[in-house]
């Protein structure tokens, strides 16, 4: 057995990042249709890569700024 720590997600699913952002799904969906979040299509599986919701929190914080 490893001592080496598990690896970070590149990616989840859906589901996983509704809960990671505490975004519902409904909105997540209309973000991804708008662009605002890219998704990666793997047969009938849609993954969204992590550094994707990364971008989203990012745009979202410097929006407060303004």
């Amino acid at each position: 057995m490893s001592n080496n720590p598990a690896p970070d997600a590149i990616s989840v699913r859906v589901k996983d990042a509704c809960r990671m952002t505490g975004i519902g799904r409904s909105k997540f969906y209309e973000l991804i249709a708008a662009g605002e979040v890219e998704i990666v299509k793997i047969g009938a599986m849609t993954l969204v890569p992590t550094d994707s919701l990364r971008k989203l929190i990012e745009r979202g914080r410097q929006g407060d700024e303004k």
